[in-house]
């Protein structure tokens, strides 16, 4: 549920009012009337989607008098109901709030829109050598976002959203920092956490979005998929309290080729002003990324081996010849789909050359995307049981796909769906926190 400062922020506007007549509306509550309707956005590993609906009534609704089936959401389903008496969503038995919960993967719940190919480039033609072009080509790739907006129907009467609260998404500021020895502005999304304490340092964690998101559009790395987002939630806050930092690159970062962009020297530039300003500890600094943002994190982990502290690794590659003998101690995560053509035997290569430089690697190929919670955990236990420096998993064959569309599409499909899952696996991200520089 949405903070106290979400809602502050998204609900200033234009209140809705609609008078509910007569005590069949509500189940025996009279005289009441909705104050504002608020759309209730969050971001899954796909993209940012439409899952609640907030109403804000200007008297008190007894939860006892309320059901789902009193209420209708044109074209989605709702799929439970919560009154609060707080702006946090906590559940009470009488309040001014009702949240009705929204099924995430209804049709149109999909806020996050990609851009199509280009006119020059067909669906069925060869990828490109150095992939989606060369580090340092300028690129305007980077998805839109539809807006978020529900019609209710609450005992006949129709009210339609005026407000937007935006969980996690809006805990974020922009920024920009210009790097003087590159010359180059990196635009960044910064997330702080919430009370920081007088003489505390908090760990920072540095998500580097896919070639897919290259543009001007700042906010797209966190509506793109929850690659920065996950480490900024609620609930992973509450366990490790840490700043994030998304950067929005409008070139190309990495190519095919194992070629970065002067972004590379820029980033860690912006990192360490960021800790001039900020209260970070700099022994558990922690970068990821998927794909092209992956292949930077390697990149900075070759050219700066002492800086981070671990590093999350989302279906990425680069070319093991560049690896030096000095990374055999390096903490790395890694995440691939076996349906992955180039980043699963990219990966494997990889983790070979650190293993002959005398890192310890750790090796699973069998775990699948949509387990529950539990098996995830069981899984992590296993690998992590080995206490190696470098852990490599691999989602099984065909368990990044959901449907049977997904799994015969062309192109890169099991690149990209393993995105999808990569930020939700739990204890692999407290892996990450539990590592310290030395």
């Amino acid at each position: 549920m949405p903070t106290r400062r979400e809602f502050i922020l998204s609900a200033a506007g234009t209140a809705v009012l609609l008078s509910v007549g007569g005590c069949a509306a509500l189940g025996g509550v009279s005289d009441n009337a909705v104050e504002l309707a608020a759309a209730v956005t969050r971001v899954f590993g796909d993209g940012m989607r439409l899952v609640a609906v907030r109403l804000t009534f200007r008297h008190w609704v007894d939860a006892k008098t309320l059901s789902i089936g009193q209420f209708k959401v044109a074209g989605r389903t709702i799929t439970g109901l919560t009154v609060s008496n707080s702006e946090d969503g906590r559940e009470t038995a009488r309040g001014h709030y009702v949240t009705l919960a929204l099924n995430p993967y209804d049709e149109g719940a999909l806020l996050t829109v990609k851009k199509g190919r280009p006119a020059n480039k067909p669906a069925n033609a060869a990828p490109a050598k150095n992939g989606p072009g060369k580090a340092g080509d300028k690129g305007d790739s980077a998805p839109t976002l539809k807006a978020a907006a529900a019609e209710v129907n609450i005992g006949g009467k129709t009210v339609q959203t005026s407000a937007v609260i935006n969980q996690v998404f809006d805990d974020f500021v922009q920024r920009e920092y210009a790097d003087k020895q590159t010359g180059k502005t990196v635009r960044y999304n910064l997330f702080a956490p919430k009370n920081i304490e007088d003489g505390k340092r908090y760990p920072l964690v540095l998500f580097m979005h896919d070639a897919g998101v290259t543009g001007t559009l700042v906010k797209a790395p966190l509506y793109q998929g929850n690659g920065a987002t996950a480490w900024a939630s609620p609930e992973f806050q509450a366990a490790h309290p840490c700043f994030v930092i998304a950067p929005e690159f409008d070139e190309i970062i990495v190519d095919d080729t194992s070629t970065a962009s002067p972004y590379l020297d820029a980033t860690i530039n912006l990192i360490n002003h960021l800790q001039t300003k900020l209260p970070i500890d700099g022994n558990r600094l922690y970068t990821t990324g998927q794909s092209g943002g992956g292949m930077m994190s390697i990149a900075m982990n070759i050219k700066y081996p002492d800086f981070f502290a671990a590093s999350y690794l989302v279906a990425c590659q680069w070319n093991p010849a560049l690896l030096t003998p000095q990374m055999k101690n390096v903490k790395w995560w890694i995440t691939v789909s076996q349906d992955d053509a180039k980043a699963y035997p990219g990966e494997i290569a990889i983790t070979e050359k650190l293993a002959a430089f005398g890192a310890k690697v750790a090796r699973a190929d069998d775990w699948n995307a949509q387990w529950p919670a539990a098996d995830f955990q069981a899984a992590f236990d296993k690998i992590a049981a080995q206490n190696a420096n470098v852990n490599f998993v691999a989602f099984a064959k065909g368990t990044v796909f959901k449907t049977a569309a997904e799994a015969n599409a062309d192109g890169a499909s099991g690149h990209t769906s393993t995105w999808k899952y990569a930020y939700n696996i739990a204890p692999v991200l407290d892996w990450i926190f539990r590592q310290r520089k030395g």
